[in-house]
């Protein structure tokens, strides 16, 4: 099914599930594919589907810079069930998108993956489980739970050998300042942080909505010059 409205090109399909069924996925990109050499793949966080405002946003906004950009619903949030699938279904779903991706019409090029919150965690932990990707980028990385500062979410990361971008806000429950700082500190020269000021987990100011859409602008301009600067 497609929609070439907005400039872009929407096509939706469907992937059979780890847990029988399917769960859907949804490319975006220009008028012309074949321009499209890098992909970035876009997992939904823990509580709201790939049609959430804020995966809407980057989702189309990213495909609007040129590249193919990817999104799809892990299986419980298909089947719009609250808690999410267990681990291993979870980083089973994302390596199949990623096989998808790499075995569709589009053929990118570079496969960039990540995405907010859980799904961002979710990339980071098949990439560091030996899957061949260009690189990561997180949209409020969970480092670790709210109010629970001392169990950390990290240990994988440091077998990760790409490149990562941590898109964070200064106010972000899920992952204070100064400890996602060192953890970014200890990833060395693989790893580039950029500061949301103010902004929450989801990069919310609390400012009103002008000022959220300006912030998402923020967060997708510094993507877009990172992917570039990795593409080149």
């Amino acid at each position: 099914m497609r929609d070439t409205g907005n400039r872009l090109e929407i096509e939706q399909s469907k992937i059979v599930s780890p847990k029988g069924g399917h769960f859907g996925i949804v490319y975006a990109s220009l008028p012309n594919p074949g321009e499209s050499k890098t992909c970035l793949i876009i997992a939904h966080g823990a509580g709201g589907p790939m049609y959430s405002p804020f995966i809407t946003y980057f989702h189309k906004g990213l495909a609007e810079k040129g590249y193919l950009t990817v999104k799809f619903n892990f299986p419980y949030m298909e089947a719009r069930r609250k808690i999410p699938d267990k681990r291993e279904i979870l980083e089973t779903s994302y390596r199949q998108v990623i096989d998808e991706v790499k075995a569709s019409k589009y053929h990118p090029e570079r496969i960039f993956v990540g995405g907010k919150s859980m799904g961002g965690r979710i990339a980071s932990q098949v990439v560091a489980s030996g899957v061949d990707v260009e690189g990561l980028f997180f949209l409020g990385y969970p480092l670790h739970r709210p109010g629970q500062p001392e169990t950390l979410r990290d240990e994988h990361l440091y077998r990760i050998e790409k490149p990562m971008l941590f898109l964070s806000g200064t106010k972000d429950q899920f992952a204070k300042r100064e400890l996602l700082e060192g953890v970014v500190s200890k990833l060395g020269d693989r790893a580039e942080i950029h500061w949301i000021e103010g902004g929450d987990h989801s990069f919310n100011t609390r400012q009103g909505k002008d000022v959220l859409v300006k912030t998402y602008d923020e967060a997708l301009e510094t993507l877009d010059t990172w992917l570039r600067a990795k593409s080149a």
